[in-house]
């Protein structure tokens, strides 16, 4: 996770997006990197209306326009392997990805891949909603309903990153792949899907169906299985996965306390809770139990043997995305994880 030094960095720039571009790691010790150096801000203030459209300021720094190419001056980065992100539920969620993307693609001392970061406050809440795991039925369903005014503004920020020079897209958030669709309508670059990328990476494992089944099983845990599981049900099916979800009573009275343990600062609660969920699911004969919410994040010690049962979608979008920028798939109109 990134440290204090991070997190006050982009608190005190005040800035709802951040663009930035990660330089070369020069040291091998990632506690004495101070993330505000190593983090290049260029001085361009990026605002959201109260309608959810960007609009940009015209303080570009001189350093930043004598570097870029006389056909590239109506894009904010020329690297043919931006990657443009839309954030997630939250700036923290969005910053953990972000931290994937840039030690991942930087451990053996190359240049991290360069990168834009659309992230909005303002849609934060909106989108946390969609997910609040004590909605009634009848609330769940009006979030359905209501969710086209999420969709376009997610819209308007993909058009966004798509004039500011980013070459594929990302969005690493559980909730808003539920609208991959919408939101990619009219896309030309490559829109990776978080489920898809999960699903390959699954397939390309070569996993073998526990009992009699012919099918690889894959349990997915979510705050709200009608929002975040809708992210992998359909791009685990079409690789020939049979998906299982929880049933009522594990969510009312496993999954659902656990993430109220945690919030009440129970963690020990919270953990064992979750441990049950996790084998409630095993015993249902899957291979893999993802972990489709942000609140089921690092709950589990590190060293608990159950996450080795466990995947963490993000770590899948991250490796998809680096691959790209690495291999030279850029120019591509459309593209599979």
């Amino acid at each position: 996770m990134f440290d204090g030094g991070m997190t006050m960095c982009f608190h005190t720039l005040n800035c709802p997006q951040i663009l930035g571009n990660i330089s070369k790691n020069r040291s091998r010790s990632r506690t004495k990197l101070n993330p505000c150096f190593a983090v290049k801000m260029y001085s361009i203030l990026l605002q959201s209306d109260k309608s959810g459209n960007l609009s940009e300021s015209k303080k570009i720094s001189s350093s930043y326009s004598a570097q870029v190419k006389p056909q590239a001056q109506n894009s904010l980065l020329s690297q043919a392997n931006t990657v443009g992100i839309i954030g997630g539920v939250s700036v923290l969620s969005t910053l953990i990805f972000l931290e994937k993307l840039v030690w991942w693609s930087s451990r053996n001392g190359e240049e991290s891949v360069p990168f834009v970061v659309c992230s909005d406050p303002s849609i934060d809440g909106a989108l946390a909603s969609q997910a609040s795991i004590h909605s009634s039925f009848d609330e769940t369903a009006q979030n359905e309903a209501n969710h086209e005014a999420i969709v376009r503004n997610l819209r308007h920020k993909r058009v966004f990153l798509e004039q500011s020079g980013a070459s594929c897209i990302v969005m690493p958030c559980h909730i808003s792949n539920a609208w991959h669709e919408q939101i990619s309508e009219g896309c030309s670059l490559p829109f990776f899907h978080i489920g898809e990328c999960v699903a390959k990476e699954l397939k390309e494992a070569k996993l073998k169906p526990h009992g009699t089944g012919s099918n690889v099983r894959i349990g997915v845990l979510a705050a709200t299985e009608t929002i975040a599981a809708a992210s992998y049900q359909d791009q685990l099916g079409n690789q020939g996965f049979e998906v299982v979800l929880p049933d009522k009573a594990t969510m009312e009275h496993i999954l659902i306390p656990a993430i109220e343990s945690l919030n009440k600062r129970d963690t020990e609660g919270a953990r064992n809770l979750l441990r049950i969920a996790i084998q409630v699911l095993l015993i249902r004969a899957v291979n893999v139990v993802i972990l489709a919410s942000d609140e089921l994040q690092n709950i589990l010690p590190r060293e608990d043997p159950l996450l080795k049962k466990c995947m963490d979608p993000m770590d899948a979008l991250a490796r998809s995305t680096i691959k790209w920028a690495k291999t030279g798939k850029q120019g591509m109109q459309k593209n599979t994880c």
